[in-house]
C-alpha cells in the first residue's frame, strides 16, 4: 500500500503532509479549538497556562528551594527559565506520544466507512503539539526579555531544533498509532514511559549533576540532546551544535520514514481488527 500511495521514496514523509495540506490545516485547527471549546477564556488558556507554570517554576524551584544550575553568569531566576525550556521539548514529544496509540482506535469511522488518509491523524496531533510548544516558547522569550532586559539572537534558532524533534515524534507516533490498534496496552504504557524520559533528561538538573555511571542513561534518552541545545539557544545565547543537529536530523528522518512505511504496510488490517 505504501508503494501505491506515496512510493518508497524518503520524500514520502513530506508528501504525506503536503498531499493533504488543506485537510491537515483544517483538522489541526479543529483539534486546537476543541480543547478550549466551552471554556470562558477559550484559546487564551493556551497562553495563560504556560505563563502561570513558568512563574510557578521560577518561584518554587529557585525562590523556595534555592536550586541553581551551576553555570557562570547564571542569574537568580534563570533556573525556572532553564527548566521551562527543557519542558517545552519534552511536552511536545509527550503530548503526541500520549495520543498516538489512540489515533486510529478513536477514529474507527475513518477506517470503516470512508476513504480517508489515516496517516495525517498523526500530523494533526503533532500540529496541535507544535502550536502549544510555539506558544510556550513565546512566553519564555517574553519572560526572559522582562527579566534580563535583552534577548539572544540565538532564540531565532529554536525552529531548527523543533524540526528534527517533530520528525522523530511523527515517526514514533506512526509506529504507536498502528501498534495501538492491535495492542491496546500501549496507551496505558505511554504515560509512564514519557515520565521516565522526563526525569532521565536534563530538565530538572544539569547532566553534570548525575554520577558518571548513570550518565549513560541520560545520553540514551533521545530528548537529552535537543533539551541541552534548547537551553543553549534560549537561555545561554549559544549557537547549537550544527554537526549534532545534522546527525540528529538524519536519524530522525529515518525514524519518520520507517514509521510511515510500517503504518502504510499495516493499515490494511485495521478494518479487520476494529
Amino acid at each position: 500500500m505504501a508503494s501505491r500511495q506515496y512510493g518508497l521514496s524518503p520524500l514520502m514523509v513530506f508528501t504525506s503532509m503536503s498531499s493533504h495540506w488543506n485537510l491537515l490545516c483544517l483538522l489541526t485547527k479543529r483539534e486546537i479549538v476543541s480543547r478550549y471549546r466551552g471554556s470562558l477564556l477559550g484559546v487564551v488558556w493556551a497562553f495563560l497556562h504556560p505563563t502561570v507554570m513558568l512563574a510557578v517554576y521560577t518561584i518554587v524551584f529557585r525562590g523556595a528551594f534555592g536550586m541553581r544550575w551551576g553555570r557562570d553568569g547564571e542569574s537568580a531566576l534563570d533556573f525556572g527559565l532553564l527548566l521551562f525550556s527543557g519542558l517545552i521539548i519534552h511536552a511536545l514529544f509527550a503530548e503526541s506520544i500520549h495520543r498516538a496509540p489512540y489515533l486510529i482506535v478513536n477514529h474507527s469511522n475513518y477506517v470503516k466507512k470512508i476513504v480517508f488518509p489515516l496517516e495525517i491523524l498523526a500530523w494533526t496531533s503533532l500540529g496541535a503539539a507544535l502550536f502549544h510548544a510555539a506558544v510556550s516558547a513565546l512566553v519564555l522569550i517574553v519572560f526572559y526579555g522582562i527579566l534580563h532586559h535583552s534577548l539572544h539572537w540565538t532564540m531565532l534558532l529554536i525552529p531548527v531544533l523543533l524540526l528534527p524533534l517533530a520528525l522523530v515524534t511523527i515517526g514514533i507516533s506512526w509506529f504507536l498509532a498502528s501498534a495501538g490498534v492491535f495492542l491496546r496496552d500501549l496507551g496505558h504504557a505511554s504515560g509512564p514511559v514519557t515520565t521516565v524520559m522526563l526525569f532521565l533528561s536534563p530538565v530538572f538538573y544539569p547532566a553534570s549533576a548525575l554520577p558518571e555511571p548513570y550518565r549513560v542513561l541520560l545520553h540514551a534518552n533521545p530528548l537529552t540532546f535537543l533539551i541541552t541545545q534548547a537551553q543553549d539557544v534560549l537561555i545561554w545565547g549559544k549557537a547549537p551544535s550544527w554537526v549534532g543537529i545534522a546527525l540528529y536530523g538524519v536519524c530522525s528522518y529515518l525514524v519518520a520514514w520507517a514509521g510511515l512505511l510500517w503504518f502504510q504496510k499495516t493499515r490494511k488490517a485495521f478494518a479487520d481488527v476494529l
